[in-house]
C-alpha cells in the first residue's frame, strides 16, 4: 500500500505540475491577435495525418527523417507499456496485462516494444554523435548557445536511461519469474532485454528484485519528470505539433494575407469608402508588429512549436552567404519574449510595460532586411512552422510606423507611387517595349466592342528593364504565331504593388492593386497570361480578396497548355546539342508549387537537361526576392546570386534558363562576375521557344 500511495500521489503531482504549465503557455500563446482558422477542415485533417503523424516532410532528408521516425514511433510504441505501468502502480499489481494476454501474446507485444526501445536507443545516440562529434552546422550556428545545446543533449540522454531501465527491467523480471520468485503467469523471453540476462542471471533474488524495482521507479519517474520538463524546452513540439500543421497555412506559400485595418484606410483615401463611415473616435490601428502581442495567436504557436532543429537556416540564402539572418532565430525570439511578457504579467499585470520589444531588443533590422522572401524556411519546416511570415508583420511596422525602411527601398516606393513603377520612368513609356510589334490595347479593342481572352500582364520589368523587354517581345510573338486573341493595358498598366508589398509597404501594394482592379474590371478582363512570376502570385492569389477575381497563368503554365493541346509544335534544332539547366524561380516554384510546367516546355526543345543539385522546391533564390532587387545585400560572407550561379555552372551547362525577370537579371550578373559570359548564356523559357520556332 505505501508504494501504490507513493505512486499515486506521484502521479496526481505530475498532472496538476504539467497542467499549470500547459496554462501558462496557452496563456502565452493567447498573447497574440485573434485570427480565425476554420476552413478547409478536411484539408486541414489531411495535412495533420501527412505531415504531423506521418512524418511526411521529415524524410525528405532521409537520415535525420529515419532516425527521427524511429524515436517518434518508438517513443509512441514504448508508452503503450506506460498503460501498464500506470494499472499496476494504482492497484499493485505486477504485470497485469499478462494474464489477459497469455504467455505467448504478452512475450510477443513486449518484444516488440523492445525492439522499437533499440530503434530509440540507437538514433538517440546517432543524433548525439551528429551534435557532439560530427557538429553538424545547423547545430552549432549563433543562436545555439549553451542552454539550446545542453537542453537537447539532456533530452536525447534522457531518452536513452529510459527505454535502458525498460530493457533491464524486463531482464531482471524475467528471471525472478522463471525462478518462481514472482508469482503469477511466467513470461518471456522477451527480444532485446535478453542480452541483459547473461550479466544478471548469477545475481541473487535480491539484487535481481532491486534491478526491478530500480528500472521500474526510474522509468514511471523519469517519464514524470520529463513530462514537465517538456514545457520549459523545445520539446514541447511534441504536443504542439499537431495543432500546429492543422493550423497551418493552406495554399499557396507566396500568399500574402491582406490586412483588414489598411484596405479600410486605402478605400478611405481611394473614395471608395465615405469618410463618415470611420468614425473620428475610433482608435488609429498599428500596422505591423513590434512586439508579440502584435503578432497573431498562430505566429506564437509557430514559436512553441520549433524544435529548434535548424532546417529552415540551413537553407535560407541568406543565413548560407553569411548574413545576420536565421529562421530558427526569429522563432526562438518569439518564444523568448512571449515568455518575458507572460512572466511580467504574472509579476506586475496585464498592464505593465518593460520597456522592451520584440523588433529592436529581440530581433534587429538587419536580419529582416535580409531576407528575400523565397520560402525556402517555410517548405524546409518538418511541422510547417512560417517564420516569413513574422518577418513580414515585423517590416511592415518598420515601414508603416517608423518610417525606417532602406534609402533604396524609399526611392523605389516613391518611384511605385508617382510612377507606377518601381524605376523612374515615366508611365507614357510602358508601352514603348512593344515598338515594331503587333500588340494590341485594350482600351482600342474595347472601344471596337471586342472582348480579348487574355490580357497580357507585361509588368513593370516587361517594360522598363531593357534585358526583360527582350523576353516580352518574345512572348508576344508566341502569342502572334499562335493567333491568340490577346491585348495588353499599355499606358493604363500600373505595378502590380508586389515589390512594395514584401518590402513591407502594405499600403501602397493595396493602392496599386485597387487601382489595378479598377482598370481590368472596366475592361471586364476574365483570363490574365504573364510572364513574371512575382506578379503572377499577387494577380492570381492577392488580388481577389480585394475585388480581382481572374484566371491567372504563368507563361510557362500557358505554353505547357498549348504544347498539350498541340497547337505549339517546337521542331527546331536551334539548341541541338546545348546542355541547358533550369533555375525554378522562387515564386513560381515553391510559392506556387508549379515545377512542371516549365520543364515540360523546356523537354519538348531539342537539347540536353541538366538538373542543378538544388533543385524544384529544394531550389536556391537568387537573392532578389523581397525587395533585394533594389538594395545593397546585408554585409555578409558572399552574395546569393554569385553561389547559386556557380551551382549552375557546376553542372557543365551551357546555358542556364529560367522564367522570371528578377533571376534572369541575377544570373546574368553572376555569370558576368565568374568570368563566364563566353561560355554561358542566360535566357528565360519564352526566348528559348521563341528562338526554336524561327520567330
Amino acid at each position: 500500500m505505501v508504494s501504490q500511495i507513493i505512486f499515486v500521489i506521484l502521479l496526481i503531482a505530475a498532472i496538476l505540475f504539467f497542467r499549470r504549465n500547459v496554462k501558462i503557455i496557452i496563456r502565452n500563446i493567447n498573447l497574440g491577435k485573434d485570427l480565425d482558422i476554420s476552413d478547409n477542415k478536411a484539408e486541414r485533417w489531411k495535412t495533420m495525418f501527412r505531415v504531423a503523424i506521418g512524418q511526411g516532410k521529415m524524410v525528405k532528408r532521409p537520415i535525420a527523417g529515419i532516425l527521427h521516425i524511429f524515436v517518434y514511433v518508438g517513443f509512441l510504441m514504448v508508452n503503450v507499456e506506460m498503460i501498464e505501468i500506470l494499472t499496476d502502480g494504482i492497484l499493485g499489481t505486477h504485470r497485469v496485462l499478462r494474464e489477459f494476454l497469455g504467455a505467448g501474446g504478452y512475450s510477443a507485444l513486449v518484444s516488440i516494444l523492445e525492439f522499437f526501445a533499440l530503434a530509440v536507443i540507437a538514433a538517440c545516440a546517432t543524433f548525439l554523435w551528429r551534435r557532439n562529434v560530427l557538429k553538424i552546422k545547423r547545430f552549432h550556428s549563433r543562436e545555439m548557445t549553451s542552454w539550446p545545446r545542453l537542453d537537447a543533449n539532456l533530452i536525447l540522454i534522457t531518452e536513452i536511461l529510459l527505454m535502458l531501465a525498460f530493457l533491464s527491467m524486463n531482464a531482471a523480471d524475467y528471471l525472478l519469474m522463471h525462478r518462481g520468485a514472482i508469482g503469477g503467469l511466467a513470461v518471456g523471453p522477451f527480444m532485446v532485454s535478453q542480452i541483459f540476462v547473461p550479466w544478471f542471471k548469477n545475481f541473487n533474488n535480491e539484487t535481481l528484485h532491486f534491478i526491478e524495482q530500480f528500472g521500474w521507479w526510474f522509468h514511471i519517474v523519469g517519464v514524470f519528470a520529463f513530462l514537465n520538463y517538456i514545457p520549459y524546452s523545445k520539446h514541447f513540439h511534441v504536443f504542439l505539433a499537431f495543432p500546429n500543421v492543422w493550423y497551418s497555412k493552406l495554399g499557396p506559400l507566396a500568399k500574402m494575407p491582406n490586412m483588414p485595418e489598411i484596405t479600410k484606410e486605402v478605400k478611405i483615401m481611394l473614395g471608395v469608402l465615405a469618410e463618415e463611415e470611420n468614425p473620428e473616435d475610433e482608435e488609429m490601428p498599428s500596422f505591423g508588429a513590434k512586439d508579440v502581442t502584435d503578432l497573431t495567436w498562430k505566429n506564437i504557436m509557430n514559436a512553441y512549436s520549433c524544435t529548434e532543429c535548424g532546417r529552415c537556416t540551413s537553407v535560407c540564402p541568406a543565413n548560407l552567404t553569411g548574413k545576420l539572418l536565421s529562421p530558427r532565430h526569429i522563432m526562438m525570439a518569439v518564444r523568448d519574449r512571449a515568455e518575458e511578457v507572460g512572466k511580467n504579467i504574472d509579476k506586475h499585470g496585464k498592464d505593465y510595460d518593460d520597456g522592451k520589444a520584440l523588433l529592436g531588443d529581440y530581433i534587429s533590422p538587419e536580419e529582416l532586411w535580409a531576407c528575400t522572401s523565397c520560402n525556402a524556411c517555410v517548405e524546409e519546416c518538418p511541422v510547417d512552422i512560417d517564420p516569413l511570415e513574422i518577418i513580414l508583420s515585423l517590416r511592415r511596422n518598420l515601414v508603416l510606423e517608423e518610417s525606417k525602411a532602406p534609402a533604396e527601398i524609399n526611392t523605389v516606393f516613391s518611384n511605385i507611387e508617382n510612377n507606377g513603377a518601381p524605376w523612374q520612368f515615366s508611365p507614357e513609356d510602358r508601352l514603348l517595349w512593344a515598338e515594331g510589334l503587333d500588340v494590341p490595347v485594350m482600351a482600342d479593342v474595347f472601344a471596337q466592342g471586342k472582348k480579348p481572352e487574355y490580357l497580357f500582364w507585361v509588368s513593370s520589368a516587361g517594360c522598363f528593364d531593357d534585358r526583360y523587354k527582350k523576353v516580352v517581345r518574345d512572348f508576344v510573338k508566341i502569342l502572334n504565331h499562335l493567333k491568340v486573341d490577346f491585348a495588353v493595358l499599355g499606358t493604363e498598366e500600373s505595378d502590380s504593388g508586389d515589390v512594395a508589398r514584401r518590402a513591407g509597404n502594405d499600403m501602397l501594394f493595396q493602392m496599386q492593386a485597387m487601382q489595378n482592379i479598377e482598370v481590368m474590371n472596366g475592361y471586364e478582363v476574365k483570363k490574365i497570361v504573364t510572364c513574371d512570376p512575382h506578379d503572377f502570385n499577387v494577380l492570381k492569389n492577392e488580388y481577389p480578396e480585394l475585388g480581382g477575381k481572374y484566371e491567372v497563368l504563368h507563361h510557362t503554365q500557358f505554353l505547357q497548355q498549348r504544347l498539350a493541346d498541340g497547337s505549339l509544335k517546337i521542331e527546331g534544332d536551334a539548341f541541338a546539342g546545348k546542355k541547358i539547366t533550369f533555375h525554378d524561380p522562387c515564386y513560381l516554384g515553391r510559392g506556387n508549387g508549379e515545377f512542371d510546367a516549365p520543364r515540360d516546355v523546356l523537354n519538348a526543345i531539342p537539347s540536353l537537361k541538366v538538373e542543378m543539385k538544388k533543385n524544384r522546391e529544394f531550389s536556391m533564390c537568387c537573392g532578389a526576392g523581397g525587395g533585394q532587387m533594389f538594395k545593397e545585400a546585408e554585409k555578409g560572407d558572399k552574395e546569393i546570386f554569385i553561389d547559386r550561379t556557380e551551382q549552375a555552372i557546376e553542372t557543365g551547362a551551357d546555358i542556364i534558363c529560367t522564367a522570371c525577370p528578377f533571376c534572369l537579371t541575377m544570373l546574368t550578373d553572376g555569370v558576368k562576375y565568374t568570368n563566364k559570359e563566353e561560355e554561358i548564356k542566360n535566357y528565360d523559357l519564352a526566348e528559348l521557344v521563341s528562338i526554336s520556332l524561327g520567330l
